[in-house]
């Protein structure tokens, strides 16, 4: 399970983003390096100020069309920050993901000696500390670890993107559309999954930075204009992604 509470939200329920988004996975990369995570109020952990720099990208694994399946659980929160004058618990309900999922890519300098421990532990399958979904509660693990060449992606034809991407501008103009005479049925149903999701946090306000992410399994017309984007590469000359 997994939950990347939105801060915009706690009336009475707590929401979650449905995609991993970079400041929790930036956390999970803390995690597995062993770098500390928050101790106090306007102070930004030390994974983040380390770790703020990586490039990455996300794309997610088994899910519906870009959206996992959600639910919704009640319980007792009997802390002291919790409860109230009169000594009644909070109770609070919290929309969860399950069986979240993601491909995660990281751009990683090996000559520098925090990535290099951070590729090692990746490929070895190690943690320092517990690296979790969005919560304590539900753990992450990781699995089928790969290495990529990579060139910078430039549009010279026709094109899919296989990750998370920002847009700049409307993406549904540039979907390439075709039409078949045979086997109708077996065409694949074109999708466009839309969030906003946070990218980083502004660090006078502490508060996030976002982005509006598409994931989609169209394909994009050569004129569709990612250059304000930036950071798309190509994968082993085929997959096409964005790190930011």
């Amino acid at each position: 399970m997994g939950f990347f509470k939105k801060p915009d939200i706690n009336d009475g329920i707590y929401l979650t983003y449905n995609m991993l988004h970079r400041p929790a996975l930036l956390g999970i990369i803390g995690a597995i390096a062993g770098l500390q995570g928050y101790q106090k109020n306007g102070a930004f952990p030390e994974y983040y100020q380390k770790l703020k720099h990586l490039k990455v990208g996300i794309a997610p694994l088994g899910s519906d069309n870009g959206n996992f399946t959600k639910d919704v659980v009640a319980y007792n929160n009997g802390t002291g920050f919790a409860s109230s004058e009169a000594g009644g618990n909070l109770i609070v309900r919290e929309q969860i993901l399950i069986k979240p999922s993601y491909r995660c890519y990281l751009l990683l300098d090996i000559d520098e000696e925090l990535e290099r421990t951070v590729y090692e532990r990746i490929v070895k399958h190690e943690a320092e500390f517990l690296p979790y979904m969005g919560k304590n509660d539900f753990s992450a693990w990781w699995e089928n670890v790969q290495e990529y060449n990579f060139t910078r992606f430039l549009a010279n034809g026709n094109y899919k993107i296989v990750s998370l991407f920002a847009k700049t501008e409307a993406v549904s103009k540039h979907i390439v559309r075709s039409m078949s005479m045979f086997n109708a049925t077996a065409k694949e149903i074109v999708y466009v999954y839309f969030e906003r999701l946070p990218i980083g946090f502004d660090e006078q306000l502490y508060q996030y930075n976002y982005a509006d992410f598409v994931y989609s399994n169209a394909t994009f017309s050569k004129e569709m204009d990612m250059s304000g984007a930036g950071n798309f590469y190509s994968l082993n000359n085929s997959e096409v992604i964005q790190m930011y």
